[in-house]
């Protein structure tokens, strides 16, 4: 194997672990309107765990209201009971016709807690992170035995180190941006 497969392979790791990362931040709900909050919520739909955006259409009219349109109506007691299931602190309203939920601003100490959520998230991303180098110097050290020569194993977990370095950067700026968005009142 060639220290840049090796290399590639590390780094695409890194960037899918990056990429998990802010797909989970978008459910953590800063105080204003985000459809994204709902895309952990599944509707039971004619027996089966459906995401909730695949039965209804979801969106935010103002910066303190959900506006869910289920496309069927007979959906709107599931997915108001599944959207309480889920516990994020809604209470939804029906009428009939949709569903409005009012996002209500969150208290100090809610956004503490979503804070230490953040970053206990951001810390499993940089444990991902480091796995992959891990994974990448393993794969350096077994080519080196199998005949790669030690310099070129070695400008390899250089390059990896500073692949690490980036991508931890990176990871430490999603999530202060984050924590200022939930801790902005």
């Amino acid at each position: 194997m060639e220290v840049k497969d090796i290399l590639n392979e590390a780094s695409e790791k890194m960037s899918k672990a990056l990429a998990h990362l802010e797909e989970d931040l978008v459910t953590y709900r800063a105080g204003k309107a985000n459809p994204g909050v709902l895309n952990q919520v599944n509707v039971d739909y004619y027996g089966t765990p459906t995401p909730v955006n695949q039965v209804a259409s979801i969106t935010t009219p103002d910066a303190k209201t959900i506006l869910i349109q289920p496309w069927e109506k007979k959906m709107i007691q599931a997915i108001e009971k599944s959207i309480l299931d889920a516990n994020l602190g809604f209470t939804p309203q029906n009428n009939g016709e949709h569903i409005r939920i009012n996002v209500p601003a969150l208290t100090e100490e809610r956004r503490k807690e979503l804070v230490k959520k953040v970053r206990a998230a951001g810390e499993t991303a940089k444990i991902s992170i480091r796995n992959a180098r891990r994974d990448g110097v393993d794969a350096l050290k077994k080519a080196q035995k199998d005949g790669m020569a030690e310099d070129m194993a070695k400008d390899g977990e250089a390059s990896l180190q500073k692949e690490t370095d980036s991508f931890n950067k990176k990871v430490d700026e999603v999530i202060a941006a984050k924590e200022k968005d939930i801790m902005t009142v």
